[in-house]
């Protein structure tokens, strides 16, 4: 696509997008219902589609992690249709007023909730994730302009055509859904920010660094995720075993599984026999310090691991001598995506969550609960692990800002200031 092209692309999408954001509630979900029954039965389609992409990236080579995100399966895809209709059901993100205040009697300030205007979303193989971004666009009055990964052309141009075609038939704009093929098309994006409002890269550390480095666009987006899960000596060991499981190997591609495992050092050579058994008869590849190599069979584990996302059957383990040790760890060497503990003892768990420097702190479950589907945000943009919200799993939230809306009867400033200036009333309607 040539750069005169992709400027055109974006001022329709942004045209698109003005008329979209002032649409009632009613049509917006309505446009997300005909696109969720669109896909239902474009089913078959994009399942071969994806089925193309996923023979052609194994010939290719691809990585297995990268594959399993790749994959679209039958149960996957209805999943996330039921979160486009999960979206639908949420309340309105729009026209919400977080402050409605008399200035002064017949001077009213409310401050109104409305869209960003144009998201760009620079995303991993997952081509799933299109349609998750796209209801969240739709729902919060946002264009978006889309590039999944080269793995995923196949899969996400039929999702872009089906989600564009049931569009037509809606009082919503196909223009606002844009898709992406080219690397080349990144960089030209970016210099975009006249008809761009936030890009959302989602990647490996050194493209996101790229994309915050490259353009003058807002940024959001995370990097590595790397995670933690401590047992704290009062943990429940069963309840350890089976969250630490759960953490590393219910889906170990995805960025919220753990990767590294801190054990306190007074249950260490109680829980770490039967957890490496348990682990290992997942498949799970075993790195440990010096002191879990003294009570496992497993693989030496060097500085390099506590810094890595394996994104894959392999966990580091290190034994610590004090929750101070293992936040820490966490702290030096983690992401700030999700951490968790596991402890009976409520006065560290808390303690934990106070310290431990990320978006998500846990205490007793999975980290693998971190996602914008599991806290009822229905789908996510993305996951933020930065300090400025929004920050973890961002859904509506996210995609909304606000304005002030002030009216008057012809106030004038000149009557609050002077010698005989008038008082303001900021009374809080």
């Amino acid at each position: 696509m040539s750069s005169n092209t992709l400027l055109t692309l974006a001022q329709s999408c942004r045209q698109g997008a003005l008329s979209l954001g002032i649409l009632p509630l009613a049509e917006r979900n309505q446009a997300l219902a005909t696109v969720a029954e669109a896909l239902a039965q474009a089913t078959p389609e994009i399942l071969a589609a994806n089925e193309a992409d996923c023979h052609q990236a194994l010939e290719m080579g691809i990585a297995k992690p990268l594959y399993d995100r790749l994959k679209l399966s039958g149960s996957k895809l209805q999943a996330t249709i039921t979160g486009v209709k999960e979206v639908q059901d949420l309340a309105d993100p729009l026209g919400e007023v977080s402050l409605h205040r008399q200035l002064d009697e017949g001077l009213i300030l409310k401050r109104v909730a409305c869209p960003l205007g144009v998201v760009g979303v620079i995303f991993e193989a997952r081509p799933e994730a299109l349609i998750q971004i796209t209801s969240l666009a739709l729902k919060s009055g946002n264009g978006v302009i889309l590039k999944g990964g080269k793995e995923a052309t196949h899969s996400c141009q039929v999702l872009t055509q089906v989600i564009k075609q049931a569009l037509a038939s809606t009082a919503v704009s196909p223009e606002v859904v844009q898709l992406l093929t080219t690397r080349e098309e990144i960089r030209a994006l970016l210099e975009l920010d006249q008809y761009l409002d936030l890009i959302i890269p989602r990647g490996s550390n050194e493209f996101v660094r790229y994309i915050q480095q490259n353009t003058q666009i807002p940024v959001l987006g995370h990097a590595d995720g790397i995670c933690h899960l401590y047992l704290d000596q009062a943990a429940d060991v069963p309840q350890a075993i089976a969250v630490t499981v759960d953490a590393k190997t219910q889906y170990p591609a995805a960025c919220n599984a753990i990767e590294t495992l801190l054990v306190h050092q007074a249950i260490a050579p109680q829980i770490l026999p039967t957890l490496a058994d348990a682990l290992q008869a997942k498949g799970v590849v075993l790195r440990g310090d010096a002191a879990t190599q003294a009570l496992i069979a497993c693989d030496p584990a060097t500085e390099a691991d506590w810094r890595t996302e394996y994104s894959d059957l392999i966990l580091a383990i290190k034994v610590v001598d004090s929750l101070e040790a293992a936040i820490k760890h966490i702290n030096t060497y983690g992401s700030k995506h999700t951490d968790g503990i596991i402890t009976e003892d409520l006065v560290v768990a808390q303690a934990f969550l106070d310290q431990v420097d990320a978006a998500g702190v846990y205490h007793n479950c999975s980290t693998r609960f971190a996602d914008g589907f599991r806290y009822g945000f229905g789908a996510e943009v993305g996951i933020s692990t930065q300090k400025m919200p929004p920050r973890g799993p961002v859904g509506l939230e996210g995609l909304v800002t606000y304005k002030y809306q002030l009216r008057g009867q012809g106030h004038i400033v000149a009557t609050y200031s002077g010698a005989q200036a008038k008082p303001f009333q900021h009374r809080d309607l």
